[in-house]
């Protein structure tokens, strides 16, 4: 992998005209090495990215602060802390120490939050109530921890298909009641369109979140038919599926979120994509489909 850090173009001299707000997450270039994702970046005028724990390990968290440095970029957000169902003492005694240091991560990349995928039912009880009891008792520990360090926490619903084995957290709803139920105002909530499309009280939640200021991060893409073997990779770019991405982002804009917009898409064929490709279509579909109602 290169190490190069070739200077580019600041925000104000790049050719991109509907990327404001945009950002692009690494995962969606995931079998992409690091600099020539950074590189795509910065070559469609995107002035943000999302990164992931797995670049810090990589690169080392200076080497990753250095790179979206000298790319002249800002990090959107950093996936993922979470994980915190275990029913083992030891265990989640260990998932809050990696949090902790999930948190510093962010602190140190200049990242705003730090997305919380909160972990699945624990096979070893299966009490799905009691997990989720877990993680608001877990997240209310780490807050204190955030808020000194002026980070924030976004937990993530994920879809219900993803509550055995990623999150047993499946509403926007049920986010806000951890998030609530903290006392801080370092936790909030992701709106990751993927995952809450279907909901039919995401407008209220929307604005139950916006309400309490803990509306942090809004994340896009499609929702993909066939499901792959793997549903998780089922995103897609934003209008190859069944999301209508005018309606939720009027209520994203309508509850005051004015933050980065990321792109985060799960898919085999956008990773078989040459980056500079994927980025082109990303943007242009960003500039139709989700800027117009931002």
């Amino acid at each position: 992998m290169s190490t190069s850090h070739s200077r580019t173009a600041a925000p104000s001299e790049r050719l991109g005209t509907g990327t404001q707000r945009l950002s692009l997450n690494r995962w969606t270039f995931r079998t992409t090495p690091l600099q020539e994702f950074l590189d795509a970046t910065t070559a469609q005028g995107i002035d943000a990215v999302g990164v992931w724990r797995q670049d810090v390990a990589e690169v080392g968290l200076a080497g990753l602060r250095r790179r979206v440095d000298d790319a002249g970029l800002r990090v959107s957000s950093l996936c993922r802390g979470g994980f915190l169902t275990a029913s083992a003492e030891e265990d989640r005694a260990a998932a809050l120490e990696d949090n902790r240091r999930a948190i510093d991560e962010t602190a140190a990349l200049g990242a705003p939050t730090l997305v919380l995928v909160v972990g699945g039912v624990d096979r070893a009880d299966k009490d799905l109530i009691g997990a989720r009891a877990r993680v608001a008792e877990a997240v209310a520990t780490l807050a204190p921890y955030a808020e000194e360090r002026g980070v924030t926490l976004s937990i993530e619903p994920l879809h219900p298909m993803f509550a055995a084995d990623r999150a047993v957290v499946s509403t926007l709803d049920q986010a806000l009641d951890i998030a609530e139920a903290s006392g801080s105002p370092a936790v909030g909530v992701v709106v990751d369109t993927y995952h809450v499309w279907w909901d039919p009280y995401l407008e209220r939640a929307i604005r139950r979140a916006a309400a309490t200021d803990r509306l942090l991060s809004y994340q896009v893409c499609d929702w993909n038919l066939p499901l792959a073997a793997e549903p998780l990779h089922s995103r897609g770019y934003m209008g190859d599926g069944f999301i209508d991405f005018p309606s939720i982002t009027r209520m994203v804009k309508d509850a005051g979120y004015t933050g980065d917009i990321e792109v985060e898409i799960f898919n085999e064929d956008v990773w078989a994509t040459p980056a500079d490709e994927a980025a082109r279509i990303i943007a242009e579909r960003f500039a139709q489909l989700v800027l117009p109602h931002a």
